[in-house]
């Protein structure tokens, strides 16, 4: 495995120093035309920079769709969003993103709001840090930008669960996004938490959110005919004035659609045969894509998606010269930090990998591409004023390799973690009694039992379990094998098995049964085993808070079992992107990289993903603590580059 990094000495400066060293000028997008002026065939549009939101004082009519176009305040008004999600960047990186996306042109941002975020525990709210939603809205007002709030509560994104909570599947019996009785009750109260933070944002109280969606995608789901209606209503009831809309792939925008809400399609390009009957289905209302995709997410094993610059700017052009308003899913996708990644499943479970990169417009480390650069110059050719100045690029480097000087195995962490939880049977993770009864919602878990012999080993585990014998390892149990045979020995021993898991589906129906750990009884000889000790690994600050205190021994050899590997690394007076590749000649496999007790995902040889990002802003001068939580085999060293590789 190999460590690449990265650095920019502007962040740098805001970062460590409090001085901005690289100045962004607040040079606002005047706007769009109130009417289309054609000019030998090219569409043009006038200002109308009283639409901003930053100027605007005087309200009393939002975002309507009247005929074929929007209006804003009555002057027709054209959507040209980006998608940017707050929660896969750092606080700090907001203000960049969204000034580069007005630089481009854009004049509307949408985001989703995750529930598993915002509510991990039951009745629990964060919102805060990088998960201040409301903070991201009033700073895409003030870079005067629109917004269009995406609150679920499903939303998919592929995040875990696709947004819902992982303690909504304690309960065997509740049925996820329908009017289930227990997951009202649950949506409701996170509603009552989540709404009225949203109301003074809203373009009628003086906010910048013109639009809300009511949940997502529901057409490909569509378990109950009423859901649709209840969300909606909730939404109404809790004082959501603006304009509401749905969401649904091309093939089942019916399906998902509702009374009362502006029904909008998802999809990869222009298709005039598709635009021809959603005319005829939705009459006299005008058409917004509510993602354009210009890229597409990654899965572990699979290959790498891209889609060609010159294909997003035709698509857009198509889009604009008819005049359909439109969001660019994704402007800036960002990382899946931590163990927020979905999952997909096609005959198997493969989790979505730690890059949002999404081959969109800008990169992960919210680089220029491309596609950015043609974007800009196809709305500098509409727009009668000229285009706000992009800020600078970031400038990148590479830091020499390091070595990991220490080593823990993962069985000396144990004494130090919280007091395990003694059962007679297995738990799932979900089910696990802790953090105020609300389970565990990601990472690990360590089952441990006696067991007097060998035989035959039966045990359902999701996503990936590793088998041991005391500290020997003896194969590896998934979804597809869930049998191993364990060798005769002498005396009793201590079975173990660590299981990871690697992301909920975030798609379809099979987020009714993605609950992770071990499910059901696990067997020898098909006898049921007994006596179980289960640790929690969440990985989180505070078992990190308890790690680094700790004497490590010096490494010594290749650790072939699950180990906390740590090199320290000087990086004073510089911020960089830090990158982590896995590299057949290092040794490293599968594992999750954290810095400074920050989480910077799940690196895997497997691919596609080579290269982990770090945010300059989580580094700090002098000393940075670099823990590798390697799952097989340790490597070398850890190398950086100024390049990504996905």
């Amino acid at each position: 495995m190999s460590l690449l990094l990265y650095f920019s000495p502007h962040s740098c400066c805001l970062a460590w120093k409090g001085i901005v060293g690289i100045f962004f000028l607040p040079i606002i997008l005047s706007g769009f035309a109130s009417c289309p002026k054609h000019e030998d065939g090219k569409v043009t549009w006038s200002n109308w920079s009283h639409l901003n939101p930053l100027t605007l004082k005087k309200r009393s009519e939002g975002l309507v769709g009247r005929c074929a176009h929007f209006t804003l305040e009555g002057h027709k008004f054209l959507i040209f969003g980006g998608s940017i999600h707050y929660f896969r960047m750092p606080r700090e990186y907001w203000r960049d993103r969204l000034l580069k996306l007005k630089a481009c042109g854009f004049n509307t941002v949408t985001t989703y709001i995750p529930w598993n975020l915002h509510e991990p525990e039951r009745g629990q709210f964060y919102f805060s840090g990088n998960l201040d939603m409301e903070a991201f809205v009033l700073l895409a007002a003030k870079i005067g930008l629109w917004v269009i709030l995406r609150p679920g509560p499903y939303i998919c994104a592929e995040v875990d669960l696709g947004g819902l909570p992982s303690w909504l599947l304690q309960d065997p019996n509740m049925k996820l996004r329908t009017t289930d009785k227990g997951f009202v009750e649950a949506v409701d109260k996170y509603f009552d938490h989540l709404i009225p933070r949203v109301i003074p944002l809203q373009y009628h109280r003086g906010g910048p959110v013109i639009a809300v969606q009511v949940e997502n995608e529901y057409g490909s789901f569509n378990k109950d005919k009423d859901y649709m209606s209840y969300v909606k209503e909730a939404l109404l009831k809790r004082g959501i004035v603006e304009l509401l809309l749905t969401s649904d792939n091309e093939k089942e925008i019916e399906q998902g659609s509702v009374e009362g809400a502006l029904t909008t399609v998802n999809m990869d390009s222009f298709k005039e045969k598709f635009f021809s009957r959603f005319r005829q289905m939705q009459r006299n209302k005008p058409i917004l894509v509510m993602e354009y995709w210009t890229g597409w997410f990654d899965s572990w094993g699979r290959k790498h998606h891209v889609k060609s610059a010159d294909e997003v700017e035709q698509t857009v052009s198509e889009l604009i010269n008819r005049e359909i308003s439109f969001n660019a899913y994704m402007f800036h996708g960002g990382t899946n930090f931590g163990f927020i990644n979905g999952a997909v499943y096609f005959g198997m479970h493969r989790g979505v990998v730690t890059s949002y990169d999404y081959d969109a417009v800008l990169t992960e480390a919210g680089d220029y591409t491309e596609k950015y650069f043609k974007l800009r110059k196809l709305f500098a050719s509409i727009s009668e004023k000229p285009l706000p100045l992009s800020p600078q690029h970031t400038l990148k480097t590479v830091y020499p390799s390091v070595r990991p000087s220490h080593f823990l195995p993962l069985w000396e962490v144990l004494q130090y973690l919280n007091e395990p939880v003694k059962s007679h049977i297995p738990v799932n993770m979900e089910n696990l009694p802790i953090n105020n009864g609300s389970g565990q919602s990601f990472g690990f878990v360590l089952y441990e039992t006696s067991i007097c012999s060998g035989g035959y080993l039966h045990a359902e585990v999701h996503d990936i379990g590793q088998v041991f014998l005391n500290y020997t390892i003896l194969g590896v149990l998934n979804e597809k094998v869930q049998d191993l045979f364990i060798p005769n020995f002498t005396e009793c021993q201590l079975l173990r098995i660590l299981v990871e898991n690697q992301g909920r589906v975030n798609f379809s129906w099979k987020i009714q049964d993605e609950r992770k750990g071990l499910i059901g009884p696990v067997k020898i000889n098909n006898v049921s085993l007994e006596g179980f000790t289960i640790y929690s690994l969440e990985m989180k600050m505070s078992f990190f808070q308890r790690y680094v205190p700790l004497y490590l021994q010096r490494q010594q050899g290749v650790i072939r079992r699950p180990k906390l590997a740590s090199p320290p690394i000087s990086l004073a007076g510089v911020n960089l992107f830090l990158y982590l590749k896995p590299h057949p000649f290092q040794g490293w496999v599968s594992g999750f990289v954290f810095i400074n007790g920050h989480n910077l995902g799940r690196y895997w040889n497997i691919g596609p993903q080579e290269t982990l990002y770090l945010p300059g802003v989580w580094l700090h001068p002098g000393d940075n603590e670099i823990i590798l939580f390697e799952k097989i085999s340790s490597g070398s060293h850890i190398y950086s580059t100024g390049l990504p590789k996905l």
